[in-house]
């Protein structure tokens, strides 16, 4: 969905149950001419797609989110400043279900921690 478009991922490395990745961002989508007019930020709900959207390339098929267990936007990412950012993601795959323990993060800094299933 927004892969590919707004967003680009490298080959994720998997080691024993945790995926890293590298997100780069197109920091001229039209997404930002929206969100925000001068002063451009990543959606959150852009960021938890892009966590989807890795996991779906991992398990090799579409997912949905069934849990949201908890879910923090702690900083705010400017594709000008941080158009590549860092995810990681501990995997735990229980009765068909990813439960995932995710976060974005670049220099230190700590957009996004989220803690959920996808099926």
């Amino acid at each position: 969905m927004l892969n590919n478009n707004f967003f680009t991922f490298t080959q994720p490395l998997v080691e024993a149950n945790l995926l890293k990745t590298t997100i780069s961002l197109n920091p001229t989508h039209d997404i930002f001419k929206g969100h925000f007019p001068g002063q451009p930020v990543v959606p959150g709900v852009c960021m938890m797609q892009m966590v989807k959207e890795v996991l779906e390339s991992y398990a090799d098929k579409k997912l949905r989110l069934v849990k949201a267990d908890n879910v923090k936007f702690l900083s705010f990412i400017d594709p000008g400043q941080h158009n590549n950012v860092g995810l990681e993601i501990k995997i735990i795959v229980v009765d068909g279900q990813i439960k995932a323990d995710a976060q974005l993060v670049n220099e230190g800094i700590v957009f996004l921690k989220f803690k959920g299933s996808f099926q």
